[in-house]
């Protein structure tokens, strides 16, 4: 975990390792101050020689100001590469999951792959910062202490043996136990910003239903659980400050006693005064570094589990990779599903697809017709290479679409999703989503195919007019309406509609193909429906159920010989006579 993610220290490579070496130096001027504070006390001080004690506290004052020199600079270059870290392990994760395929994105939820983007990177990038400074610091300043402690008085400093070994234990059990507990409650994060997601993503339909009361108790629910959750594992953790006020009490307890029972005993011979000093100032030094490196170690107890999820990320294979050298032009829109079978979980005993072929000439328009369930997205996401086939194999303009470059393929393959998504901007940024340098013309074009040029011009703005985020200040047959413009921008070989004029009205869907037949003629145009008037002018009609292929053939002739195609028919014909 920790060779994946160095990794992405990248150009901070160089400020890292000069960070460590700045702590250092800070550390190896600071030590020596309270060895000459003592100094000071008992050969200044004590004997009445005032140049000794300001010659040497100049040097203390010199010391001091070096130490806070090194340390300040160490601060920011920490900062400075705790921050590039951060930037470029962001940066690879959002690389990694833009190539992921919708297989990848189906392993992890929206919602767990945002909490690794963003809470677990910050959990990381906090420890890497402590790694690179307060993990040199504090071990390097408690040996440094200790050593001087020991050149102070040796016996007195027996006292710290006891004390490391007792925060030692404690340290372990609390590390050992807390580790399990807080892997749980990052797993429980995932699902309550999947539970925010989903309610602000369908606030309009909560409000809708009235269910804000519902939302809200559900969600008071999943956070009341989240800090049962993390008092679990704080509690073992918050055991570290008890323990460190008992060692540092007792150290304390113990170095007054034993230290005062000396110097009377000894009568000064074998410790001064301000060596008793100096002492105490060391003492104070090794416990507040025995409690940073137990705070190091609870932070890093965190930070390991969200390294390790988003190590996760960073391995996951990619299903979709292109072949070595893929072909960059497709030639036509001909389309061959040769015996395929597809399953999203990739078992051969569990297909979504069994054993489809058919033949789609280029230029073609083909309805797609079943039921829910029966396999309709699947059968459309094979060809831009959505999903990889199981067995069998799909192919684009006489090539298997695993050996084109995904790019290639995708532009001249658009296709128009179930969900219609827009993006935060204005209407001519997300047209231009399809073709970025698209003029006024071509937008205006694709706009009077799709049906949607009138509600533009019918803006203030025109194709500058504003687009919430989610295209929230559109209905959902406008929303239909920009994402097939958008998809035409790419001059496509093959346009795919799933289900994509489902919120228009039937003039506006006929007055749509009607604008694909006249302006795009040369293009494969496959349509998904729900409804039988969409489809029923098609060249060719594919009535999919159970993953199968139940029929092919024109409106007419599914009519005569198709039971499922012609049940569908019946009784959408029956829902318009009582309509009427």
């Amino acid at each position: 975990m920790i060779k994946k993610l160095s990794h992405y220290i990248g150009e901070y490579k160089r400020i890292t390792i000069l960070t460590p070496i700045l702590m250092v130096l800070e550390v190896l001027f600071e030590v020596f101050i309270p060895y000459l504070m003592g100094h000071i006390i008992d050969d200044g001080i004590k004997v009445g020689d005032m140049g000794y004690v300001v010659r040497t506290g100049l040097l203390m004052m010199l010391m001091a100001l070096l130490s806070l020199l090194f340390g300040a600079s160490g601060a920011i270059l920490a900062c400075k590469a705790s921050a590039g870290f951060e930037k470029n392990l962001r940066r690879g994760l959002m690389d990694k999951v833009q190539k992921f395929s919708f297989a990848n994105i189906d392993r992890f939820s929206t919602a767990s792959l945002v909490t690794r983007m963003t809470t677990d990177v910050s959990n990381v990038q906090m420890a890497f910062q402590m790694m690179i400074r307060i993990c040199f610091r504090a071990p390097i300043m408690l040996t440094s202490a200790l050593v001087m402690a020991m050149v102070t008085n040796r016996k007195l400093s027996l006292l710290f043996v006891f004390v490391i070994v007792l925060l030692g234990t404690a340290l372990t059990l609390i590390v050992t136990r807390a580790f399990p507990k807080f892997r749980y409650v990052f797993e429980k994060y995932d699902g309550v910003n999947a539970g925010v997601q989903e309610n602000l993503t369908g606030i309009r339909v909560v409000k809708a239903y009235v269910r804000e009361e519902h939302e809200t108790k559900k969600f008071h629910k999943a956070s009341d659980f989240l800090y049962r959750c993390f008092v679990s594992a704080e509690k073992i953790v918050a055991l570290n400050g008890p323990v460190m006020n008992l060692a540092i009490y007792a150290c304390m307890t113990g170095i007054f006693w034993f230290g005062a029972n000396i110097i009377v005993k000894s009568g000064g011979t074998d410790m001064q005064v301000g060596q008793l000093s100096t002492f105490m100032v060391y003492t104070m030094n090794i416990l507040m570094n025995l409690m940073m490196i137990s705070m190091i170690f609870v932070m890093m107890t965190m930070a390991k589990t969200s390294g390790e999820r988003i190590v996760e990320v960073l391995d996951e294979n990619v299903d979709l990779t292109e072949c070595e050298n893929p072909i960059e032009e497709v030639k036509n829109g001909e389309i061959v599903f040769d015996h395929v079978d597809f399953s999203y979980s990739n078992n051969r005993d569990n297909l979504n697809l069994e054993d489809v072929t058919v033949t789609i000439p280029s230029g073609s328009v083909v309805g797609v017709i079943g039921g829910t369930g029966s396999g309709k997205s699947s059968f459309v996401q094979l060809i831009p290479r959505l999903y990889d086939v199981t067995d069998g194999s799909v192919r684009v303009g006489g090539v298997d679409v695993r050996e084109y470059g995904l790019r290639t393929l995708r532009d001249k393959v658009s296709m128009v999703l179930q969900k219609n998504v827009l993006f935060y901007g204005t209407i001519a940024e997300n047209l231009r989503w399809g073709n970025e340098n698209a003029t006024e013309e071509q937008m205006r074009a694709a706009c009077e195919s799709a049906q949607i040029m009138d509600l533009i011009n019918s803006l203030p703005d025109g194709f500058n007019s504003h687009v919430e985020q989610g295209g929230t200040n559109f209905s959902g047959g406008q929303k239909q309406r920009l994402c097939i413009a958008r998809a035409l921008l790419k001059e496509p070989k093959v346009l795919i509609l799933d289900d994509s004029t489902s919120a228009v009205d039937t003039k506006t869907d006929a007055a749509i193909r009607r604008a694909f037949r006249e302006y795009i003629p040369d293009v494969t145009k496959i349509i998904i429906a729900q409804r039988i008037s969409s489809v029923s002018d098609a060249d060719m009609i594919i009535v999919l159920d159970e993953g199968r292929i139940n029929g092919i053939g024109t409106h007419e002739q599914l009519l005569e010989n198709n039971a499922i195609y012609r049940e569908v028919y019946e009784s959408q014909m029956r829902g318009a006579d009582f309509d009427e």
